[in-house]
């Protein structure tokens, strides 16, 4: 008889069939305490790259130190080196988590199934980038101080993956352009050519965006969002 009100099941399949088995409560136990530290690891490493963001972005690589991330979080500085060797490799996972949740907003912005109008999803792309940087204020600012000048000279890089994400990210923009070149939509001109033109833009908004740039919660649009759409739209098409 099986007594179902056992503490765990495993599932165990034998050539007379499939069993239902009772796993031992000392084996339940030990499973349940590694799911409860790892959801606590998943926390720490999170609480310490939301700080790790916080003050890349406000101080730059160079001078922000692995103490000043470790106080912001909560931590003792010795236990970031639990999570990540080096300030370097820290840095580099910033970029890696927030490259990994543009990418998918990007393609959804773009994604033709929703609207087949190229100008509306060249629209809708404005408003994604502006709207990640916006709920995400310091990997934006993180994000401007690094692609100017403040960091170059120290020789920051970060990973490879995150180039390939950008030269993705621009193929993806270039590819809009053609197809509203073929359509009639957009003018003439070599699509990767437009595609830096168009983020160039972007960019120039973000830079002084109040609200990723700012520390006053009040500060409002230096620009509004529609008018930066009658710019991009009076750029780029016909």
């Amino acid at each position: 008889m099986i007594h179902m009100h056992a503490p765990d099941w495993q599932v165990r399949t034998e050539p007379r069939g499939v069993l239902l088995v009772a796993r031992p409560l000392a084996d339940t136990a030990v499973d349940r305490r590694t799911q409860r530290r790892l959801r606590q690891q998943d926390l720490s490493r999170t609480h310490l790259l939301d700080a790790a963001e916080e003050i890349f972005g406000s101080r730059g690589f160079a001078l922000a130190t692995l103490k000043e991330i470790a106080e912001l979080a909560g931590f003792a500085v010795g236990s970031v080196y639990l999570f990540f060797p080096s300030k370097e490799e820290l840095f580099r996972h910033v970029w890696l988590r927030r490259g990994t949740e543009f990418m998918p907003g990007m393609a959804a912005a773009l994604d033709p199934s929703e609207t087949a109008d190229v100008l509306a999803r060249m629209l809708r792309l404005v408003d994604f980038q502006v709207g990640f940087f916006r709920a995400r204020p310091a990997f934006g600012r993180l994000y401007l101080r690094f692609t100017g000048t403040a960091d170059a000279a120290h020789g920051v890089t970060v990973d490879p993956s995150v180039q390939l994400r950008f030269d993705e990210a621009m193929r993806m923009q270039a590819d809009l352009f053609a197809e509203g070149q073929r359509s009639g939509v957009f003018r003439d001109g070599d699509p990767a050519v437009l595609s830096r033109i168009f983020s160039g833009i972007v960019h120039g908004y973000q830079s002084l965006d109040p609200a990723v740039m700012s520390d006053d919660p009040t500060a409002g649009e230096r620009l509004p969002l529609p008018s930066l759409h009658e710019i991009v739209e009076g750029a780029f098409t016909r």
